[in-house]
């Protein structure tokens, strides 16, 4: 069975244990979730000792999993095997050990429950492994945790924090989403971290953001952005400046990132003469906040100037792993971009 990751926590809210559990996946935070829940409800904290083992995909094989799976609880009404780091089991998909595991996923032991935490990829569909666990007749649920898309991200932000009773203002989450990407795990750190501080009643607004995540209020890659769709020269000087006095509170990479994923959903939207609200909601620009700067930057920069600009972050993205950089630093890559957005210098005369 492959049930939804709502599916699979509603089910162990009400202590519905399944015998098998595939967690696998690009995105661990899920894998991580589900498996910490069972290790949390699934036995009483007396019934622990006795009935719970946890594993280490690189300290173990295939017969030692299974042994572990097949004994039966002690003073319990069932007993727990987690397997973590399960894609580092040497012997998980070897024609070697399948006949004994094709055994067991096929008649599981009803009073375990093993969970195998398979991260950072998903096991091979082309494989007798995959194959089984594809089956609609598989005892084992199989969950996989992909990671969001950028678009995704915001309504995943507020959909979290409104399930803690608590509100997220559009512009925090557009930072949010902007400044962290899609790494639940620390989206959720930072976010819970707010949660902490968070006098009752109030929502998650950009100052606490800016506070609590340690971004500077006036010297941060939002306002470089800003000032450079606004086209205001000093302040992009005094930010950059800011930059190349702090590198560490403001990395190159992070903020190529930001500035490329702007420019790229600004040639987006130039496809689109009358974009609709679904083509915003796409674009993951579903506030009236969120959408401003690309209005403004719409009637800024051409589609011909977007795309050249596009192509110089890239350029930029190059240089800062030392491709045609010469001995530039960080702070003079970044300068550079910045000195040939607000000046439409031809593209030809900067690539040669």
């Amino acid at each position: 069975m492959t049930p939804t990751i709502d599916e699979v926590l509603a089910q162990l809210r009400q202590r519905q244990f399944q015998p098998v559990y595939v967690l696998q996946g690009e995105e661990p935070y899920y894998i991580d979730h589900v498996a910490d829940i069972i290790e949390q409800t699934a036995l009483a904290e007396h019934e622990r000792g006795f009935n719970q083992v946890i594993l280490y995909g690189k300290d173990t094989d295939v017969a030692g999993i299974l042994n572990q799976a097949r004994r039966f609880p002690m003073m319990a009404e069932r007993s727990v095997v987690i397997v973590k780091e399960a894609q580092a089991v040497a012997d998980l998909e070897s024609e070697k050990a399948w006949p004994f595991l094709e055994a067991y996923l096929k008649n599981p032991l009803a009073s375990t429950v093993l969970v195998l935490c398979y991260k950072h990829k998903t096991l091979d569909s082309r494989k007798k492994l995959g194959k089984l666990l594809a089956a609609k007749d598989t005892r084992a649920a199989v969950l996989t945790s992909n990671r969001l898309y950028d678009n995704q991200v915001p309504a995943w932000l507020t959909a979290y924090v409104r399930s803690k009773g608590q509100q997220i203002a559009p512009q925090a989450t557009a930072m949010l989403a902007e400044y962290i990407g899609t790494d639940l795990s620390r989206l959720i750190n930072e976010v819970d971290k707010m949660l902490l501080n968070l006098p009752a009643g109030q929502p998650i607004d950009e100052d606490l953001v800016q506070k609590m995540v340690g971004i500077s209020k006036e010297y941060n890659i939002f306002e470089l952005q800003s000032a450079l769709i606004r086209r205001d020269v000093l302040k992009a000087n005094r930010i950059l400046l800011y930059f190349e006095a702090n590198p560490k509170a403001s990395p190159l990479i992070p903020n190529l990132t930001l500035l490329f994923n702007y420019f790229s959903r600004l040639l987006a939207l130039h496809q689109l003469p009358n974009p609709t609200d679904a083509d915003w909601t796409r674009l993951g620009l579903k506030s009236t906040f969120a959408r401003k700067d690309y209005q403004t930057g719409l009637k800024v920069f051409t589609p011909e100037r977007t795309r050249a600009i596009i192509h110089l972050i890239r350029r930029a993205d190059g240089q800062s792993k030392g491709i045609d950089s010469g001995s530039m630093s960080d702070g003079e890559i970044l300068r550079e971009l910045v000195w040939l957005i607000l000046h439409p210098v031809p593209l030809q005369a900067v690539v040669g």
